[in-house]
C-alpha cells in the first residue's frame, strides 16, 4: 500500500488538490479544495486509484460496488473493475438519494460504498441509507481522501488512501470572509 507521501504527491500532480477560499457542497468554506475531475479524467490515474481502494477491501465477499453520482461514478466502476464486480450509483432525488437506471439492491448483497472525497459525510451517509433500506450487508465505505482526518463516523468501517486535516468553517463565521478573501464557488 503506498503511504500519504505518495498519495498528496499524486493528487497535487492530477490537479486534484486546490488553495484559496472555496464553498464546499456542504455550505461550509473551506482553504482546501478537491476536485478529482481531473484526475478521473486520466484512465491510468482513475485505474490506479480504484486498485487502490479495491485492495483495502479485498477477500472482502463483496458484489456491489456503489457510489454517489457524479463523483462516486467513475470510481466505483473502477474499484467495481479492480474486484471484478458489479458497479451501481446513486443520483439525487430531491432532498435524498435514490438507485435509478434499474439499479436495485437484494437482501443481503454485500455492498461496498466508495465516495471521492469525505467532509462531512452527508452524500455517504444518504447512499448507505439506500443500502440499509435494500437491507444489503454493508461491508464498509472506501473513499480517496477524508478531510476530516479520521474524525467522521459513518458506522462502518471506513478505509481512506489519504486522511487530510483540511479545516472547514460555517458560512457565517469563516475566517476566510472575515480577513476579505474572495470565496470561490468551484465548478465540479
Amino acid at each position: 500500500m503506498q503511504d500519504r507521501e505518495y498519495w498528496l504527491s499524486r493528487l497535487k500532480e492530477w490537479g486534484v488538490l486546490r488553495e484559496g477560499h472555496f464553498l464546499l457542497t456542504s455550505g461550509r468554506h473551506s482553504p482546501g479544495f478537491l476536485l478529482f475531475a481531473p484526475a478521473f479524467s486520466l484512465p491510468k490515474a482513475a485505474e490506479e486509484l480504484g486498485r487502490a481502494i479495491a485492495e483495502r477491501f479485498a477477500g472482502k465477499g463483496i458484489e456491489t460496488v456503489v457510489g454517489p453520482a457524479m463523483g462516486g461514478v467513475i470510481l466505483a466502476h473502477e474499484v467495481a473493475r479492480a474486484l471484478g464486480v458489479r458497479s451501481i450509483y446513486a443520483e439525487k432525488d430531491g432532498e435524498r438519494m435514490a438507485l435509478k437506471r434499474g439499479f436495485s439492491l437484494r437482501p443481503g448483497e454485500r455492498v461496498l460504498v466508495v465516495e471521492d472525497a469525505v467532509s462531512t459525510g452527508g452524500s455517504v451517509q444518504k447512499v448507505l441509507r439506500i443500502c440499509e433500506e435494500a437491507r444489503a450487508d454493508i461491508v464498509g465505505v472506501g473513499i480517496i481522501a477524508d478531510r476530516t482526518a479520521g474524525k467522521v463516523d459513518l458506522g462502518v468501517p471506513l478505509q481512506a488512501l489519504l486522511d487530510l486535516e483540511v479545516p472547514s468553517y460555517p458560512a457565517d463565521d469563516c475566517p476566510l470572509c472575515r480577513a476579505g478573501q474572495e470565496l470561490t464557488r468551484p465548478k465540479a
